[in-house]
């Protein structure tokens, strides 16, 4: 069946502009296929290939190319040679690299899916695809997001769910055109302030990492869907205050001073902290803030507000919780967070 397809493709020469053989069990990509030099659009999905035939380069008008769901192990070299590619879907193969130069030629790609591969981390070519504009790269296991990826400016959707992303760059801010941006289900603990300059943000997903709090001017974004849920978030009043005064006193000035400066080891401090047993009383019963890991004595809350977020943000329908405000802190001001509560806050 599928040797009789490629003859019948094979018939109409240049004329040939769309080949499919989905499901045919191949095993192998045709090398007939460099005798239609003006195929359009190759769509060999569900199928056995391991690596893609060398007589790929000769198809230097194809737009669409559909390898999903075989075996492929890399993002081959023969790519750069497809400058009129367009769309390229290689997901659920067993992508773990890039072949060296794949990016050089797809100046002109625009949607690139490598959804269900193994890639622990993404060359610094990838800024080489300077049309890109949807890029979706679900159930990796990507542990960084390459600063070069955030040179792409015209990319308006990133997907990255179900990796093991640690923290996003501070070049995040780059991406101006970005309208959607998904990183469920990793390890993110900090979103970056840099986010807040992602003006067309419209729909966020950050659910299931272990984010605490959101970076100042977050509830500025003016995002349409927002999901946060499995996040151990702070809301509202997560310690109750002791502030008597509008200033610090001298003693916990001293304090914090005296801690923070042991907590690094100076060699002098912790020579004479030795003499003064009253000094070792007081400052044996300071808190670190759950924060920001700086020392105190006395609870502050220093510079602290909640902010609503805006009306029109959709927010995960599943969530149980009391009304959502933003918390806005300053400084070293928690002693403690309640697992059990829930909330957004910002530092």
């Amino acid at each position: 069946m599928t040797e009789r397809l490629l003859i019948k493709a094979l018939s109409g020469g240049k004329n040939t502009k769309i080949i499919t053989l989905n499901g045919k069990k191949m095993t192998k990509m045709p090398s007939a296929l460099g005798k239609l030099p003006g195929l359009k659009t190759l769509v060999l999905q569900n199928n056995l290939i391991p690596k893609v035939c060398p007589e790929l380069h000769t198809l230097t008008q194809l737009t669409t190319l559909n390898l999903r769901n075989n075996l492929l192990e890399e993002v081959p070299e023969e790519m750069k040679y497809l400058t009129s590619l367009k769309t390229l879907h290689l997901s659920g193969n067993r992508i773990c690299r890039f072949a060296p130069g794949a990016c050089d030629g797809l100046q002109n790609l625009i949607l690139l899916n490598l959804n269900n591969n193994h890639l622990i981390q993404l060359p610094q070519e990838v800024s080489r695809l300077k049309s890109l504009t949807y890029m979706s790269i679900n159930y990796n296991q990507l542990v960084s997001i390459p600063r070069e990826l955030c040179f792409l400016k015209n990319l308006v959707e990133l997907q990255l769910n179900y990796n093991q992303l640690i923290c996003i760059p501070e070049e995040i801010k780059f991406l101006k055109k970005l309208q959607k941006f998904l990183l469920a289900r990793n390890n993110i603990g900090v979103l970056p302030e840099e986010l807040c300059d992602l003006k067309k943000l419209r729909i966020l997903d950050i659910a299931g990492n272990i984010i605490q709090i959101f970076p100042s001017g977050f509830q500025d974004l003016k995002l349409r869907e927002f999901y946060c849920e499995g996040n151990p978030l702070f809301l509202k009043q997560p310690v109750i205050s002791t502030q008597r005064e509008n200033v610090w006193s001298l003693q916990e000035i001293t304090s914090r001073f005296v801690m923070n400066q042991l907590a690094e080891n100076n060699p002098f401090l912790m020579d004479g902290i030795e003499r003064y047993p009253q000094v070792r009383s007081m400052i044996s019963q300071g808190k670190t803030c759950a924060i920001c890991g700086q020392h105190f004595i006395t609870v502050w809350l220093e510079c602290v507000r909640f902010v609503s977020p805006p009306k029109d943000w959709k927010i995960s329908k599943n969530l149980q919780l009391v009304p959502l405000r933003v918390l806005i802190c300053s400084y070293k001001c928690f002693t403690q967070r309640d697992p059990n509560l829930f909330g957004i806050a910002q530092v």
